[in-house]
């Protein structure tokens, strides 16, 4: 289910002639079929438990450390400006190790979407909108996807868009784990210190969403920069992009994909919360 909404959050932010989530989800259905929803997951999927539990385990030392550096003891929780810390140096590390991922999942997503006309100098015999062209591979599959980009563009191909993933990523880990630690607190028994699984789940949904929606307009100008080397450069950069995009499609543009990216959001991080809590948990007995 999360790799069919990832799909549609990424034709929604990069590519153009849907209205909505729900036209998006039937364009999707009837050009590709039930595979269109899964183009380009195999490498995400891959690497996800590797790139979670990175994450998490950088998340949880850096904690330790600040602990350790500020007070002398790494056991002891961290204050609200620590988390905060710890979630925005999580944010930037994230970027290294997910902006290629989300390189690859993007480029083959957007492949085989009809070619945009301005895209290939068609605008002065097409009005607007798109060219049905015979739906063309680019990449046969993550590997070849990232020997093409290494030859065509270089290392530094990679990592296209990465700057916009850091506007995404640092606030959007400081808003992933922050409300986390506030809802598992508001949601916690009087004169207890242990939650309940199923009040872990909630608040780490909840706070996968809170996260998902407010990053929103920073995964918009991510997913245009990362899909946009495929035919032709559009964008210069990140302002470039921003500006263009608001010019030609207005304040909203960045916010496509939100009620997607709040609904995917929700059981993806309630069940890598539950899942970090309980592993927690059990690595402590011993």
């Amino acid at each position: 289910m999360t790799s069919s909404r990832d799909a549609s959050a990424t034709r929604l932010q990069a590519g153009k002639g849907y209205r909505n989530s729900f036209h998006c989800v039937l364009t999707i259905y009837r050009k590709e079929t039930v595979t269109g929803f899964f183009k380009g997951m195999s490498f995400p999927l891959a690497s996800v438990t590797v790139y979670n539990s990175v994450v998490f385990g950088f998340f949880s030392n850096t904690q330790r450390l600040i602990s350790q550096y500020r007070y002398g003891d790494s056991r002891r929780p961290c204050g609200m400006a620590d988390l905060t810390v710890a979630s925005m140096l999580t944010g930037l590390m994230s970027v290294g190790l997910g902006a290629p991922v989300d390189l690859v999942k993007i480029r083959l997503q957007m492949q085989t979407q009809m070619v945009l006309a301005e895209n290939l100098h068609l605008a002065a015999n097409v009005q607007s909108g798109t060219v049905d062209l015979p739906a063309r591979r680019l990449y046969r599959g993550p590997l070849h996807c990232i020997s093409s980009i290494l030859q065509t563009e270089g290392l530094q191909g990679l990592y296209r868009g990465a700057g916009a993933m850091i506007l995404r990523d640092v606030p959007g880990y400081t808003l992933y784990f922050i409300p986390y630690t506030l809802l598992c607190d508001l949601l916690k028994p009087d004169g207890t210190n242990s939650l309940h699984p199923g009040s872990i789940w909630l608040a780490g949904g909840l706070a996968g969403s809170i996260s998902w929606v407010t990053a929103t307009p920073a995964d918009v100008v991510k997913s245009r920069l990362q899909a946009d080397a495929q035919l032709q450069r559009k964008y210069k950069g990140i302002v470039h992009c921003i500006v263009s995009s608001y010019r030609a499609e207005g304040a909203q543009v960045f916010f496509r994909g939100a009620s997607v990216n709040a609904v995917r959001g929700f059981p993806m991080s309630a069940t890598m919360f539950l899942t970090y809590e309980l592993s927690l948990q059990f690595f402590r007995r011993f």
